[in-house]
């Protein structure tokens, strides 16, 4: 074992060591008795040919044949449960690092699913591959020992064929390895951009931009389709050329046999032995396939491997200090999204944030809230920098609500009280706060009611995330239009409510909607990653390219 990648996959066969143990046993036990087998077939025709007796030889074969079959099934059965086992385990071991990287992770969302799916699956085989190739190469070393005991000359014949059996793995290892890796990568890439369309289909509906957004998504399938064929190409030389061999070395150890047979050295059953043996011998050419899942193995253990050692940022150690939610910005600067942001935000104050499409609304918002540490500058809340914060009393004194919320869960109560220990009178006077709690009622169980059987509207959902980011009474609020799909009655609505019932919180609102802008205290008006003004929206609105961030195409 010589990488990460390598460790990783030695580890991941170590996590059951008493399972392993019996798998090597029954693996042991199989391999014993396929090689037993070729000789009690021998014994046995030998004796029918004879004429003698041949019921000791016929059990001494259903014997070996039937121990040969019990241990594959056993074995079948345990390595089934350590391939599930590991890839549960490297999918736990790699959410939890991609939870821990937080929202400033470098890997999409596609593409960290497809590492979370088809990844830790064929890390999670590792032991199934391993013993199989050991399997086999234990048979077919025996097989060519129990043919030397035979007749040397046997032995012989069939050690000619293993130069041209080694080359023929090596070369099918080596030009696959690179293949597999690439076959991953851009899978994970296409994972990834359809992820990205799929969460973006209204908005490609809206712009009509269908068929240039499928020509980005597919961009990566010529990629993908060149590393197919180079797999496939691959694995058809290696079909064909040890379909060739297979035979050839078949031919002339047979032949030799048949001289044995003539000159009286060999019986009829040792030829029939013989047959068996160099099947068995021969098995290793015949599956070298495992050696591409062994080449997958290793190509999925990088990739994850890839994601576990990516860095973390470090969690803040102190406690939070008193104080009524005022949120400071300095010289703040997010790589390709903000630069050079000074903010501030009394304790109280209802900001809008608003500005045209790829101003950098949303990656503002989630520097405010702590979910980006900045490249650039620090964020203060009553004081403190929110990187020294610790993590679970920050996101306690901060509420966020998104778009498209994600509503976690099993019941509709669960989902509300995500991430928090409301109980259910907090949950339902958030609910009520969000103008969502006639919709709740109504369901068959109420709050009860399993997610899974609640269907509910764009607005309906984004309403359950208003509640789940207000119910723990938060200092700040945070809405990353989070109220896009209210009509603006509703909206209005929210925002009295949330007046009445969270007095005097800090609430920062990213919106497209000049009428929510309107209600604010203060708008900050963003322009490519930089603020252009904050004001109130009445004294903003005299300016045309102010009046145009509410009139685009795209938002």
């Amino acid at each position: 074992m010589r990488g990460p990648a390598d460790r990783l996959l030695l580890k991941v066969a170590g996590l059951d060591r008493l399972r392993l143990a019996a798998v090597v046993v029954t693996a042991l036990v199989a391999t014993a008795a396929g090689l037993l087998l070729p000789s009690a077939l021998a014994g046995a025709v030998d004796a029918v040919l004879a004429g003698r007796p041949s019921g000791p030889e016929v059990f001494r074969l259903f014997v070996v044949g039937g121990a040969e079959i019990a241990a594959d099934v056993v074995g079948g059965i345990l390595t089934t449960r350590l391939t599930a086992t590991a890839s549960a385990w490297l999918r736990r071991t790699l959410s939890d690092k991609l939870f821990a990287l937080g929202a400033r992770t470098r890997f999409a969302e596609g593409d960290s699913i497809s590492r979370l799916t088809g990844d830790c699956t064929g890390a999670g085989g590792i032991v199934t591959i391993v013993v199989q190739c050991g399997s086999m190469l234990v048979i077919s070393s025996g097989a060519v020992v129990l043919l030397a005991l035979l007749d040397w000359r046997l032995a012989l014949v069939f050690l000619g064929s293993i130069p041209f059996a080694l080359v023929l793995a090596r070369s099918h290892l080596r030009r696959t390895a690179d293949d597999v890796l690439t076959y991953q990568q851009v899978s994970g890439e296409l994972a990834a951009r359809m992820v990205d369309a799929v969460a973006g289909l209204r908005t490609i509906a809206a712009s009509g931009t269908a068929d240039r957004e499928a020509s980005r998504v597919l961009r990566p399938l010529p990629k993908l389709t060149l590393a197919g064929q180079g797999l496939w190409r691959t694995q058809a030389r290696m079909v064909w050329r040890a379909g060739l061999l297979t035979p050839a070395v078949e031919l002339s150890v047979l032949a030799a046999a048949g001289f044995g047979v003539l000159e009286g050295r060999l019986s009829v059953g040792d030829v029939v032995a013989t047959l068996g043996y160099v099947a068995l011998a021969l098995g290793l050419v015949t599956q070298i396939p495992l050696l591409t899942m062994l080449s997958r193995a290793r190509g999925c253990a990088e990739r994850l491997v890839e994601v576990l050692e990516e860095p973390e940022p470090a969690p803040g150690k102190l406690p939070l200090l008193p104080g009524d939610g005022t949120v400071q910005l300095r010289h703040v600067g997010v790589t390709g999204a903000l630069a050079e942001i000074d903010l501030h935000i009394d304790g109280g104050t209802y900001l809008a944030v608003v500005g045209r499409s790829g101003s950098g609304k949303s990656v503002l918002a989630e520097v405010l809230g702590g979910l980006i540490t900045p490249d650039e500058g620090q964020v203060f809340l009553d004081g403190r920098p929110l990187e020294r914060i610790r993590p679970e009393e920050l996101r306690a004194v901060i509420g966020y609500a998104f778009e498209r919320p994600t509503l976690l869960g099993t019941t509709v109560a669960d989902a509300v009280g995500y991430g928090s220990w409301a109980g259910e009178s907090a949950i339902r006077s958030a609910c009520r706060t969000a103008q969502v709690d006639e919709v709740v009622v109504r369901l068959p169980e109420g709050y009860r009611t399993l997610l899974t059987e609640t269907p509910l509207s764009g607005g309906e959902a984004q309403r359950l995330g208003l509640a789940r980011a207000i119910v723990h009474h938060p200092r700040v609020l945070i809405f990353d239009d989070a109220t896009a799909s209210l009509d603006t009655v509703t909206e209005a609505a929210v925002e009295r409510a949330l007046a009445d019932a969270l007095p005097g919180r800090t609430r920062v609102v990213v919106t497209h909607r000049a009428g929510t802008a309107a209600r604010a205290d203060l708008v900050v008006w963003l322009e490519e990653g930089r603020i252009r003004a904050v004001a109130p929206h009445a004294a903003l609105w005299r300016e045309p390219g102010y009046r145009g961030v509410f009139t685009e195409d795209d938002e």
